[in-house]
């Protein structure tokens, strides 16, 4: 069984990559082989609009045709078992290289027809798991209940499963006095660092292990 994360995160011992390693950790104590890829090493770009995926009969049919350094991505993950996202928040949603990747991940495998609406081969575990600063009481405000339902609803109509995760109210600097910040109060956001993210970080756990097993059940119906 095979689990990949992907960071979306510019960094990779934060907050999203911590979580995204929690996650990994329970889908290996249910035997998995684990993987983290860090958008942020790969020269890439989103779709392009060429709709070659989309040619009937054509060389690229249901596979993005894209040639860059997203491309052995994007074969590996054909192997995955589970696949869990990560990103933080930037303006409302994911990440620029996250937004990208996910045009060049899933829209290949998007038909536009009334009979079908997947072209993936077999049911496959997606997850979302989004670090922010902001508290879960502005989601409305912000708009990001619907991004987060938006992203489930595609994932699951591709895939066949999605669930997300989400770490709010997080720790943005090391250091709050260097920064023009005066919104936050440094010492809750440490207090929550210390007391909530240590949660977060077991529920990202827990998300590993519930993939790995869904997936073990999904082979065991075979």
């Amino acid at each position: 069984m095979k689990v990949i994360a992907i960071n979306g995160s510019p960094r990779k011992n934060w907050n999203t990559a911590t979580l995204l390693q929690k996650a990994l950790e329970g889908s290996e104590t249910e035997g998995a082989e684990t993987e983290t890829i860090h958008l942020y090493d790969l020269n890439f770009k989103g779709c392009t609009s060429c709709f070659a995926c989309k040619v009937k009969n054509g060389k690229s049919y249901g596979k993005c045709a894209m040639k860059d350094e997203l491309t052995p991505v994007l074969e590996r993950l054909k192997d995955a078992d589970a696949v869990i996202l990560g990103s933080p928040i930037y303006l409302g949603n994911s990440t620029g290289e996250m937004r990208s990747f996910m045009e060049r991940y899933i829209f290949p495998f998007l038909v536009y027809s009334a009979d079908t609406r997947s072209l993936y081969p077999r049911n496959t575990s997606i997850g979302y798991i989004y670090t922010l600063g902001a508290k879960e009481e502005n989601f409305d405000a912000f708009g990001f209940r619907k991004v987060i339902e938006l992203n489930e609803w595609i994932a699951t109509k591709i895939f066949g499963y999605s669930e997300s995760l989400y770490s709010t109210d997080t720790y943005q600097f090391d250091d709050y006095s260097k920064y023009v910040a005066t919104v936050f109060d440094p010492e809750e956001k440490a207090k929550r660092r210390a007391e909530v993210f240590p949660q977060d970080c077991e529920k990202a756990f827990e998300m590993g292990i519930r993939f790995a097993k869904r997936q073990k059940a999904l082979e065991g119906q075979k």
